[in-house]
């Protein structure tokens, strides 16, 4: 199989911190189980980034039309409004090589402080769960559920927060994750990434 060119999108962990949870919450959707990538699987929020994502930016720059994809996405799949103002990006990934379909994948942390209603699609998006992320972990290892390898390692990089600041402290100072290191496909510079 030649080596196919990944597709640019974006995906948003949109975090919650509830008064009758001690512990913070992410929104994951569970993919319908007829769809090619990742089909059945539990994921955040996100897709491909659209050529009308791209409107209003110079060719090329990726990172601001990664920032409307997310706001699209997270309206679409999961019926909420987001601001890109809220978004904080945090990771960049790339679907290895000799894969039937690849994504290059900007992450970001969507800070939610107020409650909000999810409504999935019924199509696309099956069901949707708010859950702690070491919950998520438990039910993933007990093989309750398949959880892409990205949706884990992001589960694991917040479950230790204990509130929406510090993950946004914490979040904010730390560098963006990339995977795999070096990867050709993340040039934030040339894509419209601030520093």
């Amino acid at each position: 199989m030649s080596d196919i060119e990944p597709v640019p999108a974006a995906t948003v962990v949109l975090v919650r911190q509830s008064e009758d949870v001690p512990e913070l919450e992410v929104l994951l959707l569970q993919r319908n189980s007829r769809l090619v990538f990742h089909g059945g699987h539990w994921v955040f929020p996100g897709g491909r980034i659209d050529a009308k994502d791209y409107q209003d930016s110079a060719p090329g720059l990726e990172y601001p039309a990664a920032l409307r994809a997310a706001v699209r996405e997270t309206k679409e799949e999961a019926g909420i409004d987001i601001d890109a103002d809220q978004l904080i990006h945090t990771a960049h990934w790339t679907t290895p090589p000799n894969l039937p379909r690849r994504f290059c994948t900007w992450f970001f942390i969507c800070p939610i402080f107020e409650m909000v209603s999810v409504s999935v699609d019924n199509d696309e998006i099956l069901d949707h769960r708010w859950i702690s992320p070491k919950a998520a972990i438990a039910d993933e290892k007990a093989k309750r559920w398949v959880v892409p390898r990205p949706t884990l390692t992001t589960l694991s990089d917040i479950v230790d927060h204990k509130n929406l600041a510090e993950l946004v402290a914490a979040v904010t100072a730390s560098n963006i994750r990339v995977f795999p290191k070096a990867s050709r496909y993340y040039r934030p510079a040339e894509m419209g990434c601030p520093d």
